[in-house]
């Protein structure tokens, strides 16, 4: 395990609060067309994507990635400016994954698709400028793979593996990977990248107070009430904003909730400048007690 002095190694053998009192009757359960039973990180999505898990976070760890990058954390651990640790972790990827020498990568003269149109920060900047192309494909098929939790919306509502909103989702995904260099592996990082840089700057903080502008709240999908919040299922990546004034740019109905640090895959607050904007978050999905207005 790389050591990282900001936090401590999670285990999903030890006690855990959000194994514990998820009665269905006060916490709905993930419902499981929400969820595949196999995921790359240290908690199934049962737990993960749940209420319970909302309330009371602990540590996700997606496998093996802190081990390989070892380097990395050593390096960042080392430096007490965020700025600088920002610019290490940049450094670390443009080197390690070849973003401007993807020659070294395997890119030739003959290659049909450039490896360079797709890099994690265009990844991201594209998610933001429209989450339901291709970008948006990219990203929650990430979340699925590494987290177990399937996308609810991709241009329209995905409810049957069989229909069209799924295939074209699948069509998508697959456009967005092919021929990229490791993008998936590039996310890995960024989500661990992320989680350490937030444990460094607020050891002591379990949640972010967030907020997100949507339309057609009626619509979403509801799981009942509970003291004073929606319960809504959130689709399995969103954005959300630190200003609630911003996210009512994007929709007639603003909702707020707290959004577990664990479940920040990057935020502009960690990557300065290479955002869209200030307050930008980039959040794992699941069941969420939220307030409307």
């Amino acid at each position: 395990m790389a050591s990282t002095s900001c936090s401590s190694v999670a285990c999903n053998k030890a006690p855990d609060p959000c194994r514990d009192n998820d009665k269905a009757s006060d916490n709905p359960a993930l419902p499981a067309n929400a969820r595949q039973s196999l995921n790359r990180c240290n908690l199934p999505a049962a737990i993960l994507g749940s209420l319970t898990f909302q309330k009371h976070p602990s540590k996700l760890e997606l496998d093996g990635v802190a081990e390989l990058h070892r380097e990395l954390f050593r390096l960042l651990d080392a430096r007490p400016d965020p700025h600088e640790r920002a610019q290490v972790f940049h450094d670390y990827m443009t080197v390690h994954f070849r973003l401007e020498a993807l020659e070294d990568a395997g890119l030739t003269a003959e290659t049909k698709k450039n490896r360079a149109k797709l890099s994690y920060l265009k990844l991201i900047r594209g998610w933001h400028f429209n989450s339901d192309q291709m970008e948006g494909a990219v990203l929650k098929a990430w979340v699925e793979s590494r987290f177990g939790l399937l996308p609810r919306y991709h241009g329209a509502p995905i409810r049957d593996p069989g229909g069209d909103a799924y295939q074209r989702y699948q069509m998508q995904r697959a456009a967005g990977l092919y021929n990229t260099n490791a993008l998936e592996a590039q996310l890995d990082l960024v989500y661990t990248y992320t989680q350490h840089e937030l444990r460094c700057r607020f050891p002591d903080k379990a949640h972010f107070r967030l907020y997100r502008g949507v339309n057609g709240w009626q619509s979403h999908e509801k799981l009942g009430e509970k003291d004073g919040e929606t319960l809504v299922l959130l689709n399995n990546v969103n954005s959300f904003s630190s200003d609630a004034e911003r996210a009512g740019e994007f929709g007639d109905t603003v909702f707020a909730t707290d959004v577990p640090c664990a479940k920040i895959i990057c935020c502009a607050e960690v990557l300065p400048g290479k955002l869209q904007g200030e307050g930008e978050f980039l959040v794992i999905g699941g069941v969420y007690g939220v307030r409307a207005r």
